[in-house]
């Protein structure tokens, strides 16, 4: 009864179009209900401030709204111009190079929003337009861009990553250095994919820069890319941990845009801070309506029942339990954002991987790589929306357009999946 209440209602409000928190916390009320039936009903929801409090006060979460406030200010400043021009004084004169301009500018970019959406935003309105005018069709230009801004949830420092770890209580900082690899190997597959699509269209090149120009865009660009280097270099340093590693990141991204860029003005900053609260408040009640569905899922036991299924299905084969959690995933992060897919799907798969012997850490990676392809999978990949609103083009056109970066990225799940090593050997693993 409890499990029909709770899926049905959630199917239902996702259906109608309601906000995914929305959804999750009506859903999860509703079950209470259910649950506590014939008690006072101030005694059976009394436990929600409680489990909102205890979700939301975690001091690895305090990261996120440093991470997103750090982005902000270094996307503010006008450092994805630069790394832009940086990208293209180096491949820009090469077939294709503004696409792989594309994808390298937001390899670095990633390493400093931690946002898919961000990444996208900042990067189209310069990006979309220059692919289009070097000859690629506006559909493709804008799938490009939504999928090589996915790259932000897996290379570090990813908030996506930083949720993972307070759930399943597993090392931030091990979680960063193993999702490096992966990102760097979807952006060299989305790569191919471009100059193997390019070569049938008519592609214009742009005029290759002298080293003096590689050098000044060089030096524009540096303090931008230092910053994921201070990020990553201080906690694998033993300077600070992730969440410190979350506000030096902000306080270095005031520094470069006040004191080094002279962009940042106060009432730029004024802005900054209430787009941070926006973007974090949104994170923070999906992640409190998360909470307690998962907190329904624990007192109904259903995930004991799943995760018992899941073990029978599986008969302890690690490849067919990870082929079904790579299935379940691309099929749910076609409709849920990240944050609530891993509220929801972390405390089922987690019992089963560690009794199949699975290192949380990759399997962490196996996760948020799934994820990262949902951001620009159709009908809601969130990427995929952004970039239809900057290319001026429709999701149907942009759809079409993603298939081959979809497939390619399927490949490289694959591949992180059932090849440990991707994920692992820069930990020793």
């Amino acid at each position: 009864m409890v499990a029909a209440v709770l899926f049905a209602s959630f199917a239902v409000l996702l259906l109608i179009g309601a906000p995914i928190a929305v959804c999750l916390g009506i859903s999860s009320v509703a079950s209470m209900l259910v649950l506590g039936a014939g008690r006072p009903i101030d005694s059976v929801l009394g436990t929600i401030p409680q489990l909102v409090s205890a979700a939301t006060s975690k001091t690895v979460l305090l990261a996120i709204p440093f991470f997103i406030l750090g982005g902000n200010i270094m996307d503010k400043s006008g450092i994805s111009a630069k790394l832009i021009r940086l990208a293209e004084t180096c491949v820009g004169h090469f077939r294709g190079g503004v696409a792989m301009v594309c994808v390298i500018v937001a390899c670095f970019f990633a390493a400093i929003s931690g946002s898919g959406p961000a990444t996208v935003a900042a990067l189209g309105l310069i990006l979309i337009p220059a692919l289009i005018k070097t000859g690629y069709k506006p559909a493709f230009s804008a799938a490009l861009m939504a999928a090589a801004g996915a790259i932000g949830v897996i290379i570090p420092p990813s908030i996506t990553f930083v949720v993972y770890g307070s759930i399943s209580d597993t090392s931030i900082g091990d979680l960063f250095i193993s999702g490096v690899v992966p990102g760097l190997l979807m952006g060299l597959t989305l790569i191919l994919v471009t100059l193997i699509l390019g070569r049938k269209s008519d592609l214009i090149k742009m005029p290759k820069a002298t080293w003096k120009e590689r050098w000044t865009a060089f030096k524009d660009a540096f303090w931008g890319l230092l910053m994921p280097v201070i990020i990553l270099g201080g906690i694998y340093g033993g300077y600070f941990t992730p969440t410190e590693a979350a506000a030096v990141s902000a306080v270095y991204g005031l520094f470069v845009g006040v004191v080094i860029y002279r962009t940042i003005k106060w009432k730029n900053f004024v802005k900054i801070l209430i787009d941070t609260a926006v973007t974090t408040s949104t994170v923070m009640f999906i992640t409190a309506a998360a909470t307690l569905f998962a907190y329904v899922l624990t007192r109904a036991r259903l995930d004991v029942a799943i995760s018992n299924l899941l073990i029978d299905i599986a008969g302890g084969n690690t490849i067919i339990f990870l082929l079904i959690v790579n299935v379940v995933l691309l099929i749910a992060g076609c409709f849920l954002d990240s944050t609530s897919a891993l509220y929801i799907f972390t405390p089922l798969f987690i019992p089963v991987a560690q009794q199949l012997g699975i290192d949380l850490v990759h399997f962490g990676t196996i996760m948020i790589v799934n994820l990262a392809i949902g951001l620009y999978t159709p009908p809601v990949g969130v990427n995929l929306y952004v970039a239809c609103g900057i290319g001026g083009v429709d999701l149907k056109e942009i759809s079409k357009a993603a298939i081959p970066l979809i497939i390619a990225s399927l490949v490289v799940l694959l591949l992180v999946t059932y090849i440990p090593q991707l994920s692992l050997f820069m930990l020793g693993g």
